[in-house]
């Protein structure tokens, strides 16, 4: 049996059959397109987001009044949680500062317009307000100027740290130090600029601005928003575990949680919106997988269907080989392969729209580009299995037909 012989008569039966043909390969190439798109773009957003979990420091936890991802049925049960309000947070800043690094008290609200002169930007920049230790839990460089610091949070200075967008948008021309800006009618002196820092699933990073946070409660924050988080900070020397053993400690005593109770408020590291950002793309994965298995399954009967049809109109050229000394079995391995060939081209039509696609989602929501190589084995391998299994039975009824009966056929 010549398998190069049996690639090229599987080539020529795609030619022979254009239209009946190209159906099938293209269901081939849409579930393979459906498993590896979906596979490339759910590894580009969980490695852009541990990426961007990494950049925000390690030994990082943050305490909320709500978990950062809830069901609704978790929201009915917690959303009559009381606040975590500002005095709250300072309470336990100076409880909790010797046992950390940092201690920071922050809040943020987006959809906010700046204005500066006559210029303003879109009605989607992200006010922050923090304080001297929110840059340090944050991992906040400054490109221009200096961060917050304890005075100007203690004595509620308007002043404000501007992201990049801000500063292309605002201050095109010049230092943008010194300068006002407006943020709900309250002016406010620019002191640094932040370092350039990207987006994240399509939304930028850098429009993004940073006040002190007693001024941010004062003018800034919502009615019904008004619950602080917080973000500690464990010395890198320190077991982060211990570290947050003790800061749930303090806060359960400033909250008031008894022995038995549950604790009215939420706590998280990065590594933890890491774990649930991936389970919720973990669906993704499993839509994809399930588009492409029907997929693959309608253009594996296509295969047998091309498959015995070929079978049919090369009743003749079966006897003339087995009269001429061909095992049976050389029959059927030459058919599965000739199958399998089938399945393999369509799959490598599917395998490189797959990739084009994940790579342009990727390119739309600003994520790193990573191609799942994994999934390209597992796609070859999907289409052999397909070639085997749908291509079996018409090899078998080739291999079985009688070679005089075979040689009659007209």
């Amino acid at each position: 049996m010549n398998i190069l012989e049996s690639i090229v008569l599987a080539l020529d039966a795609v030619k022979s059959h254009k239209l009946r043909s190209s159906l099938t390969l293209l269901s081939i190439a849409i579930g393979i397109f459906a498993i590896i798109g979906s596979g490339t773009a759910v590894t580009s957003l969980n490695e852009t987001v541990t990426k961007q979990m990494a950049e925000m420091g390690e030994g990082v936890f943050v305490i909320e009044k709500f978990p950062p991802m809830m069901s609704d049925d978790m929201w009915r049960k917690l959303r009559g949680r009381k606040d975590i309000n500002f005095q709250q947070a300072k309470l336990f800043q100076q409880k909790m500062i010797a046992n950390a690094e940092a201690v920071g008290i922050e809040n943020t609200t987006g959809g906010l317009k700046l204005k500066s002169g006559t210029l303003h930007t879109d009605q989607n920049v992200s006010v922050a307000g923090g304080d001297d230790a929110y840059f340090i839990t944050t991992n906040i460089n400054m490109e221009l100027g200096r961060p917050l610091n304890s005075e100007d949070v203690s004595m509620n200075r308007r002043v404000v740290v501007i992201g990049d967008d801000i500063v292309k948008k605002l201050f095109p021309v010049g230092s943008p130090l010194g300068k006002t800006l407006t943020i709900k009618k309250q002016n406010f002196t620019v002191i640094g600029t932040i370092k350039r820092r990207g987006s994240m699933l399509g939304q930028s990073l850098d429009s993004k601005v940073i006040i002190p946070i007693t001024v941010f409660m004062k003018y800034i924050a919502d009615e019904w928003d008004v619950s602080v988080a917080i973000s500690v900070k464990a010395r890198p020397e320190e077991d982060i575990d211990e570290v947050m053993g003790d800061a749930l400690g303090i806060m359960r005593g400033i909250r008031g949680d008894q022995p038995w109770m549950e604790s009215s408020f939420a706590y998280y590291t990065n590594n933890t919106l890491t774990e649930q950002f991936e389970n919720f793309t973990k669906y993704v994965s499993f839509f994809g997988i399930g588009a492409g298995a029907v997929a693959l399954i309608v253009a594996g009967v296509g295969i047998m269907n091309i498959m015995l049809v070929t079978v049919k109109e090369r009743t003749r050229e079966i006897g003339v080989r087995m009269a001429l000394g061909a095992k049976r079995r050389w029959i059927l391995q030459q058919f599965i392969i000739e199958a399998i060939t089938l399945c393999q081209l369509g799959g490598s039509v599917g395998i490189v729209l797959g990739i084009l696609g994940g790579v342009m989602l990727s390119a739309a929501l600003g994520t790193v580009v990573a191609v799942p190589m994994i999934w390209v084995y597992i796609s070859v391998g999907v289409c052999t299995f397909l070639g085997v299994f749908f291509g079996g039975y018409p090899a078998w009824k080739a291999s079985k037909l009688d070679p005089i009966e075979a040689l009659r056929y007209e």
